[in-house]
């Protein structure tokens, strides 16, 4: 019997069936030891084949078709260990905000880099437009900017009155999709107004922090009716990289990849070689900041089990 994952709470996963049959599902223990490093060797999006034992009361995946594609995350546990966060996606929606709480660009930065190391589409959408000052108003219009210059797809939206919903419900048709974001930022409000019916819990700002609390606590897939599948996912406070190795990281962020090719050194790590254009393109502006912040900051985190030593 064959059927999609459609939600992993760690222990047991839940799978829709080619014959619309939802059934509850363990994972066999030699997943483990298939040279799947990852705390979830089955997650959601996963297309699987399972078996149902003792009358139908229990149920294993016993195969797992090969996938074609996935994000992964560092595992906040384990570092040697990486954390699926879902598969076979056709792009990633990137929930952010410039206030209550505040996304870090590091944060986008390290998302959008990790997704382009897998090849998956990012849209940027900007929610709790609703809650900004003068000041916020013009810092979302810069950050729409600069990520739209580097070929971003970024949404402004106001999910809890649905203001921008239409343009974004467009882009998801028929199409499966990750939700993802830091906890707070308004992804369950999203998806409610998405798929009317789903009812997912949404939390409040902690007053002390100006941070989300989390309400999400597994992944779990959720069918738009135009069409299409919505992945939501726990709200994380950081994106741990995982596989990647150093010389790398400029690859996955795509101006400075671009600039990089105009370097006297074609291994410059763009740190402190000379006669570097990255470096001169931060000095005149035609690359950002903060975006080549958070590129040495992604260089600077030897956490281990982040980067790969040679070809696997």
């Amino acid at each position: 019997m064959h059927g999609l994952v459609i939600r992993s709470t760690g222990n047991s996963c839940i799978v829709r069936t080619d014959e619309g049959l939802l059934v509850e599902c363990f994972v066999k223990g030699n997943f483990r030891i298939r040279g799947i490093k990852s705390t979830n060797p089955v997650a959601v999006g996963d297309v699987v084949t399972i078996t149902v034992l003792d009358g139908g009361k229990t149920a294993f995946i016993t195969d797992i078709e090969e996938r074609r594609n996935y994000i992964v995350r560092r595992s906040s546990n384990l570092s040697k260990q990486s954390h699926v966060l879902a598969c076979n996606l056709d792009q990633c929606l990137l929930v952010v905000t410039v206030r209550h709480p505040e996304t870090n660009t590091v944060f986008i930065d390290r998302f959008l880099a990790t997704a382009q190391a897998y090849r998956i589409p990012v849209i940027l959408l900007f929610n709790k437009q609703d809650l900004l000052d003068k000041d916020d108003t013009v810092k979302t219009e810069k950050l729409c900017s600069l990520y739209g210059s580097i070929g971003y797809r970024c949404l402004r939206c106001d999910s809890l009155h649905g203001q921008g919903l239409n343009e974004l419900r467009i882009l998801l048709t028929d199409k499966t999709t990750l939700v993802s974001g830091n906890s707070g930022v308004g992804k369950s409000t999203i998806i409610n107004a998405l798929i009317p019916g789903s009812e997912l819990k949404t939390g409040r700002i902690s007053d002390k922090h100006d941070t989300g609390m989390h309400t999400t606590t597994f992944s779990e897939m959720l069918e738009l009716p135009e069409g299409g599948w919505l992945i939501d996912t726990p709200g994380v406070k950081g994106f741990g990289l995982y596989d990647m190795k150093k010389e790398e990281i400029s690859h996955y962020f795509p101006e400075i990849f671009e600039c990089s090719k105009e370097c006297r050194y074609g291994d410059c790590t763009h740190t402190n070689e000379p006669d570097c254009a990255v470096r001169e393109g931060v000095r005149t502006g035609s690359i950002s900041e903060s975006r080549y912040a958070s590129y040495l900051s992604m260089m600077s985190d030897e956490g281990e089990g982040k980067y790969r030593h040679g070809e696997q």
